[in-house]
């Protein structure tokens, strides 16, 4: 399998304590995670994994571990390692955990000097370019990295790096998700990228109230465009 020139390493929230092979491969693994390439509950061995990419076992074994602390494998002692599985009832906890987290640190934003929240939105709006690229290229994947990448940045700002890796791992699971379950419809991978003009334009306003509104309906609805997935009702009826 040819190496993506993308490379998840060098946008926020990237893997930081494992080597420059064993990320590689981390991309790699993830992405068949998040497509769906590797279903859930499939049950995958060091010595394939190695055989299959040409790595070592010892740097097989370090993605994995990576992995798993983004909870997208179980590992089990002499049982291999599992996908984790994809349920609609995580999903939704983590639009909730991921709504609140990211809707009250927004609005540091508007506590930035003017300087800096200029920086801040000219990087912004490079990774909406960047979605819409991928979107135009059909790449579902791509544009789901710029999308978490999009995120993360918004929400550096809130200066809190404690919070951030739960967030990251928010993000994963909800673009994981609505891949699984709402895509392959390249239709609306355009709309997907251009919904994010909206919050550059809501920090534009300089109005706190504006700003957490837009985020907010951009977060609970953000599978499928569809209904908001935070309502209890949603969830019971699928």
């Amino acid at each position: 399998m040819a190496i993506e020139t993308f490379n998840l390493s060098t946008l926020p929230g990237k893997i930081v304590d494992i080597g420059r092979r064993s990320s590689v491969l981390f991309e790699l693994l993830q992405q068949e995670i998040v497509l769906g390439v590797l279903p859930p509950m499939t049950v995958v061995l060091e010595l394939e994994l190695a055989q299959r990419f040409g790595y070592s076992q010892s740097t097989v074994r370090e993605a994995l571990l990576a992995l798993q602390q983004e909870g997208l494998v179980h590992r089990q002692p002499h049982r291999g390692t599992q996908i984790s599985p994809c349920t609609e009832q995580e999903a939704i906890e983590m639009i909730h955990i991921r709504h609140d987290i990211e809707c009250r640190g927004v609005t540091r934003i508007l506590e930035m000097t003017e300087k800096a929240r200029g920086q801040l939105r000219e990087l912004l709006l490079k990774d909406i370019e960047a979605m819409v690229r991928a979107a135009r290229d059909q790449d579902e994947y791509l544009l789901s990295c710029y999308d978490r990448a999009f995120h993360l940045r918004l929400y550096s700002c809130a200066q809190l790096p404690n919070v951030e890796p739960i967030l990251k791992r928010c993000l994963v699971h909800n673009h994981r998700y609505k891949i699984l379950n709402c895509g392959g419809d390249v239709s609306r991978l355009h709309a997907s990228a251009e919904r994010h003009y909206l919050l550059i334009d809501a920090i534009d306003s300089g109005d706190r109230e504006t700003l957490v509104s837009c985020l907010s309906h951009h977060i609970r609805t953000a599978v499928n465009f569809g209904p908001d997935l935070t309502q209890p009702e949603v969830g019971q009826s699928a």
